[in-house]
């Protein structure tokens, strides 16, 4: 069963990409430590981008260890990789082009093939790795860290509400269509329920204040049906909540 999860709230965005910045560099150190590799799943936005750059700088300072890093997405829009709106790019810029990550450790979704075959085509790539990596004491679909953000209508990865990807208990990785800028009418790829949930650890990323409104319909789960953030409850891992001052204004004053 799922343990409740915990809330961490920071005055300013800096602050809280500081401290989440540590505590990534911390759990993927402790993670190659008891395994001798760490598997994360990376989320796209603004308030992630912020947080691996100071990710860089603070793994960078302690001599982390990235050849023992594998990352991976959690979903991404069905765009090429080298476009403005790619999680992929973002990533590459804020953290892969800072940090001595080998190529082969670095799982691209093939996005621009469209959501259908890139989720097919991803799901057998993350399949592929962990049967390999089996010997090394891994665990099938088990990341050790998985980040996400939250939507002002509750979505998170590329989970919307009332999708039919919510529903999903077999796949890990689904293809989904979702109508709404940036950029309109292009597919995304997106992590299922089922793999989300299988993690170590889940660590949510929220800033500002209109998403204030929507943090307190999830973590006070006044919403039904549940919003896609609710249905995030680990099976064997737990959950940590980042949250700024803006984004936490409307949660009561016991869950802060």
């Amino acid at each position: 069963m799922s343990s409740p999860p915990e809330i961490r709230v920071y005055p300013s965005p800096e602050d809280l990409a500081g401290s989440a910045a540590l505590r990534i560099a911390g759990f993927l150190s402790q993670a190659i430590y008891a395994r001798g590799f760490c598997t994360l799943l990376l989320s796209g936005g603004s308030t992630p981008r912020a947080v691996y750059e100071r990710l860089a700088q603070t793994a960078s300072g302690q001599g982390h260890d990235w050849s023992k890093v594998h990352l991976f997405w959690g979903d991404e829009r069905c765009v090429p990789p080298d476009h403005p709106d790619s999680n992929y790019d973002m990533a590459r810029r804020a953290l892969l082009s800072q940090v001595p990550i080998p190529d082969v450790n670095v799982y691209r979704v093939d996005a621009e093939h469209g959501p259908e075959q890139a989720a097919s085509h991803y799901e057998a790539d993350v399949r592929a790795f962990f049967s390999r990596r089996a010997v090394d004491g891994a665990e099938m679909g088990v990341f050790d860290l998985v980040l996400l953000g939250l939507g002002e209508d509750g979505h998170t990865a590329s989970l919307f509400p009332r999708s039919p990807a919510l529903l999903e208990r077999q796949r890990w990785f689904a293809g989904v269509e979702h109508d709404r800028p940036p950029p309109p009418l292009v597919g995304r790829v997106t992590a299922t329920l089922a793999l989300i949930n299988a993690a170590r650890q889940v660590i949510f990323l929220v800033v500002g204040k209109n998403k204030a409104e929507i943090v307190r319909q999830v973590l006070t789960g006044d919403s039904n049906p549940p919003l896609p953030a609710q249905l995030v409850q680990p099976d064997h891992g737990y959950t940590l909540w980042l949250l700024d001052a803006s984004a936490a204004l409307s949660l009561p004053s016991d869950q802060t």
